[in-house]
């Protein structure tokens, strides 16, 4: 408004210059102070409008909320799906051939180790033992007979040698049908549950056909494999928290061995975590969710994802400021780093003390005046 007076003014000045010809000295003097007379007038009222809309004006104040930042424990976790086994899951199958004769056990039955489980047919080698046993006896008599006349000096050497060499071939033929005997036996090579039985009394049982599976599940074996990109960052030891989805069931644990080959296939190694089943809730195979830690800061600047925004310049936030004695909106840039569970460390642009704005932040600008609530 006063540029636009100032112009007025010197065109009006210009315009009575360009009278000069018509008017004489007195009246230009008069003409000239008349106009100078309405600028001032003019001027007081273009202060006085401009004072009442000022005074009219109100600052817009946005009502807020601001979280005071303190350095704090951040971790970041990762979660790769596992597989459940059984510590000892054994298919059991007879040493020897032969047909099953006599089961001893039935699904579900708890057995332990070296418990007899079922017989083959061993007929046919126990008369072979019988007879042999029979003609040891009498091979035994000979042999006896021969020994003391050889030790008379009675007899030929040949014909003691002849009986020692026929008693001990039988001996040894009767201890190899008694091993095979017991080769026919099926026992429990553990503790643990039958859980299957695979034959029925009747068939041919044999070395090559499991009979049963034994299965123990009180102590549990959980394979999950990891992205070789964090083979540096898990350690054998680690904390690791085991989930059931199935069960809706969580179990801390520490991982017992870490895989010594990366799979070319899909790039991941190993990781195994024992786990004791007291109560035989967890079944093998069954899904489990390893969370493990990948990353850990003891003193990180922490601020909910949320909080972060994106422009072309980069990521920033809102912090509160005093400035001219009222709070206001300050806009700041900042560097984020790991984000997890809807955090996110910031490792540059905050320091603890600072204040960021919680609640509102969408409604400031960088110098908005803000009222803390």
């Amino acid at each position: 408004m006063k540029r636009i007076l100032f112009i007025l003014t010197t065109a009006i000045l210009l315009s009575a210059c360009a009278n000069t010809t018509v008017e004489d000295d007195a009246a230009k003097r008069e003409k000239l102070q008349q106009l100078k007379q309405q600028v001032h007038s003019l001027q007081q009222q273009i202060d006085s409008i401009e004072k009442e809309l000022n005074s009219s004006e109100e600052v817009e104040v946005v009502k807020i909320k601001a979280q005071k930042l303190a350095q704090q424990k951040f971790e970041h976790f990762i979660e790769v799906t596992a597989k459940v086994e059984a510590d000892q899951d054994v298919d059991v199958s007879p040493e020897t051939s032969g047909i099953i004769k006599e089961i001893l056990i039935k699904e579900g039955q708890n057995v332990s180790k070296g418990q007899l489980m079922a017989r083959l047919n061993t007929d046919v080698l126990e008369r072979s033992v019988d007879e042999l046993e029979v003609q040891l006896t009498l091979a035994t008599t000979n042999y006896e007979r021969q020994k003391n006349l050889w030790d008379q000096n009675i007899g030929s050497e040949m014909e003691y040698l002849q009986a020692k060499n026929n008693k001990e071939s039988l001996e040894k033929r009767i201890e190899s049908l008694k091993t095979q005997i017991e080769l026919a036996e099926i026992t429990s090579p553990s503790d643990g549950v039958v859980d299957i039985l695979y034959q029925e009394k009747g068939q041919i049982g044999s070395p090559q056909i499991p009979f049963a599976k034994v299965i123990n599940i009180s102590k549990l074996k959980i394979y999950g494999d990891v992205s070789e990109s964090y083979l540096t960052k898990v350690h054998k030891g680690d904390a690791v928290q085991v989930r059931f989805p199935a069960l809706s069931e969580d179990v801390n644990a520490k991982i017992d061995q870490i895989g010594n080959i990366i799979d070319p296939n899909n790039r991941t190694f190993r990781v195994r975590i024992n786990l004791d089943n007291p109560d035989k809730t967890i079944k093998p195979n069954l899904v489990a969710i390893l969370k493990l830690r990948d990353y850990v800061n003891n003193e990180a600047i922490v601020v909910p994802t949320l909080f972060i925004k994106e422009d072309f310049t980069g990521h920033y936030t809102y912090i509160v400021e005093n400035e001219g004695g009222n709070p206001v909106a300050k806009k700041i840039y900042v560097t984020p780093g790991v984000n997890n569970n809807n955090l996110t460390e910031v490792v540059d642009g905050l320091t603890a003390g600072m204040q960021v704005i919680s609640e509102g932040y969408n409604q400031v600008s960088n110098g908005t005046v803000v009222q803390l609530n």
